[in-house]
């Protein structure tokens, strides 16, 4: 009985709220397809939250299917004259069309036409996190720190480069600091390279130059992160804790600002890993988002909203990487048309295809170990 306890738990604390969430995100995403894709006069066949057999569903007016597939690890929206659900064109198909009918198709669309549908997927994304953060700013505000210095670790290299308790951090690399928070997440995705610090001490603002040490650390819920660090920490009394709060307008701004570092951030740790300055064993595949979702969940539902977000961000650039199969790789081959003039071989197509399905399933594999192997 307690084996099976503790199963239900995990079902219901992780799975659960990881296909709730998941299935939000990939149905705004594919809503961004759906709509400009109607708004461009292109006939959708298919719109589905999900892989695989259909679960439930319905069919509009308009002769689209709407769907829940049993597979909640993705979704799709089938364009007229598509092959599959990955949007490849079926040549033959629309070779033997009408007129009528091949203008109707997602293949026989205008050329932006086709762009502006595949890329309003990820922008949904980045919309929706933007979204999701000006609701959590607006209702809860953010806990902010000014960034001074209570202590500074004297194995760390903050201290090797010369700062002390009491100094106040204004900029690092020439970027100005307004919260300790600024700090930590600079250098957190930056070890082992060398970054200028701008400290003020006594009126005078000195530059110190340090390169911050590649840390092993625990979350509150046990998982290993790695980080970089420079050794310094503050204090409720020096760094005057508080709740900042924003108005709906500087929710917005800030909401732009926190999507942007995040994906900053990212493309910052797929660098360091080709630098070989962070491991790549720090990706993670869905055993280890549900494990996450199941964790925000006990902090309540802001902390799943905000996990949703992130994810979201994630979902938009997972889905620009110019591989053929995902939507950066649809608007690759756009880019190509427009310079040649007419689209790629239906030859060429279907073997980068395959070539992009190879890579997003090695991707897939490559996750899940990181996840089993963090488990």
């Amino acid at each position: 009985m307690e084996v099976m306890a503790d199963i239900y738990a995990f079902l219901m604390g992780n799975i659960v709220t990881f296909i709730l969430v998941l299935s939000l995100l990939v149905f705004v995403h594919e809503m961004g397809h759906y709509l400009v894709g109607r708004w461009s006069g292109i006939r959708i066949l298919a719109f589905s939250v999900g892989f695989g057999p259909e679960i439930f569903g319905f069919t509009d007016r308009h002769g689209t299917r709407w769907k829940i597939s049993v597979i909640p690890l993705g979704g799709y929206v089938r364009f007229f004259g598509d092959e599959d659900a990955s949007s490849k064109p079926d040549s033959d198909k629309i070779a033997a069309m009408s007129e009528e009918d091949r203008a109707r198709s997602f293949a026989g669309a205008k050329l932006w036409k086709r762009a502006a549908t595949v890329a309003a997927g990820p922008i949904a994304n980045f919309l929706l996190a933007i979204a999701i953060f000006t609701l959590l700013f607006s209702v809860y505000g953010r806990s902010v720190a000014d960034p001074v210095v209570s202590e500074v670790k004297p194995e760390g290299v903050a201290a090797a480069a010369g700062i002390l308790p009491g100094d106040l951090l204004v900029a690092i690399d020439g970027g100005k600091v307004e919260t300790f928070d600024d700090v930590r997440r600079y250098v957190a995705i930056r070890p082992s390279q060398e970054i200028v610090v701008t400290i003020e001490r006594g009126g005078q603002k000195l530059d110190l130059p340090m390169v911050p040490q590649r840390v092993d650390m625990t979350d509150q819920f046990g998982n290993k992160i790695e980080v970089g660090q420079i050794g310094i920490v503050t204090s409720k009394e020096v760094g005057n804790f508080r709740l900042q709060t924003y108005t709906p307008l500087q929710a917005l701004r800030e909401s732009v600002i926190e999507t942007r570092d995040i994906v900053t951030g990212t493309f910052k740790y797929i660098g360091n890993i080709f630098r070989g300055t962070m491991r790549a064993d720090q990706l993670g595949g869905p055993i280890r988002v549900a494990q996450a979702s199941g964790q925000m969940a006990k902090l309540g539902i802001g902390a799943v909203l905000q996990l949703a977000a992130m994810l979201s961000v994630s979902i938009g650039l997972l889905n620009l990487m110019p591989v053929p199969v995902l939507d950066g790789g649809h608007l690759m081959f756009y880019a190509v048309e427009a310079v040649r003039g007419k689209p790629l071989g239906a030859k060429t197509q279907e073997i980068a295809f395959r070539i992009g399905l190879a890579m997003i399933l090695t991707l897939m594999v490559f996750t899940t170990w990181n996840d089993i192997g963090a488990s």
